[in-house]
């Protein structure tokens, strides 16, 4: 059997994302932990926007990163299904929403 692609010690090295270009790297890391901490919202709200997104985007770095967070915040496994059902729930919309174009081929082609 093939060893998979993505590994968790791999998560481990994402500090050093900036070794080939510190400067970026540096800015990077500035936004992130902006981004990602606490602000109007809870730095528990945006551990589960984060985890969902972490989803619906197949990062499993991420969605190792932000179960782990949730966790270490008191987010109940509840509540984190949950957020990925929401996140499910904008996939699906996103995609049906583009079927706008299709219709309106299909129209265009039968009128």
């Amino acid at each position: 059997m093939s060893k998979p692609y993505y590994e968790q010690r791999d998560l481990e090295d994402f500090p050093n994302i900036g070794e080939y270009a510190p400067e970026p790297g540096t800015k990077f890391f500035e936004y992130y932990t902006t981004a990602t901490s606490a602000g109007k919202l809870t730095e528990r709200e945006k551990a589960l926007i984060a985890l969902a997104v972490a989803t619906v985007r197949h990062c499993p770095y991420c969605i190792d990163a932000y179960t782990n967070k949730c966790l270490s915040l008191g987010v109940g496994n509840d509540e984190m299904m949950e957020a990925v059902h929401v996140g499910a729930a904008m996939v699906a919309g996103d995609t049906l929403a583009h079927a706008t174009q299709m219709r309106k081929i299909i129209k265009k082609k039968e009128m």
